[in-house]
């Protein structure tokens, strides 16, 4: 079978991306893929919550009415905490600084350390209620993934990875991405339907067969 390159455009604060990224993981352990970590900022301050939601309480209220039911069909429902996250005393937060935290990773260890950045920062907001959107979390996670501190903090506040993150936006401009979880095959162009396990599995087969 011929290797796949796939962008997955994510947030980490977006729950739906939570089941897709472990679904991923169990079909790459078996298939010969190469996946692009996209960073895809929902919301990048407490301003731009503000202009989507209204009121940090109906921001709150909504998101995890959209949590609900991805918990639902989750592989790992016991890992959304719901009633955490209801009761968590900072507002939702915004993704930007957690997209911030990815890229570092990516610039100190590739894709995989994009990709063990994303699955600590989602278990941290989504298991733990913990605000990712202060830099002070985001640090702490990357300490607990395994990043040397120093390095991390500094690529944290590079601009250069504040430019990765604009450059991935720019990307799913052209690609004409506009929700998340998008998982687009390079080879192809073509867009995986988001599914189950064995759903997404078929689909790759099928690129990699007409790819032969």
């Amino acid at each position: 079978m011929s290797t796949l390159t796939i962008d997955f455009f994510h947030d980490v604060v977006c729950c739906w991306c939570f089941n897709i990224s472990s679904r991923m993981r169990t079909i790459a352990e078996e298939s010969d893929l190469a996946i692009r970590h996209r960073s895809f900022v929902l919301q990048d301050s407490r301003a731009e919550m503000a202009a989507r939601w209204g009121t940090p309480q109906a921001a709150r209220d909504t998101i995890l009415g959209h949590w609900m039911a991805c918990r639902q069909v989750s592989d790992q429902p016991g890992l959304i905490d719901i009633e955490a996250m209801r009761a968590a005393s900072f507002d939702y937060p915004h993704g930007l600084t957690a997209a911030l935290g990815c890229k570092a990773a990516e610039r100190l260890d590739g894709q995989e350390g994009h990709w063990r950045m994303f699955d600590h920062l989602q278990r941290a907001h989504l298991s733990e209620a913990r605000d990712i959107s202060d830099p002070e979390t985001v640090l702490q996670v990357a300490r607990d993934a395994g990043f040397e501190a120093a390095g991390f903090a500094r690529h944290l506040d590079d601009p250069d990875t504040a430019s990765a993150v604009e450059a991935d936006r720019q990307v799913a401009r052209a690609l004409q991405v506009r929700c998340i979880p998008a998982l687009i095959i390079r080879d192809t162009g073509a867009r995986l339907v988001n599914g189950p396990t064995e759903d997404l599995a078929a689909q790759i087969r099928t690129a990699q067969q007409i790819l032969a």
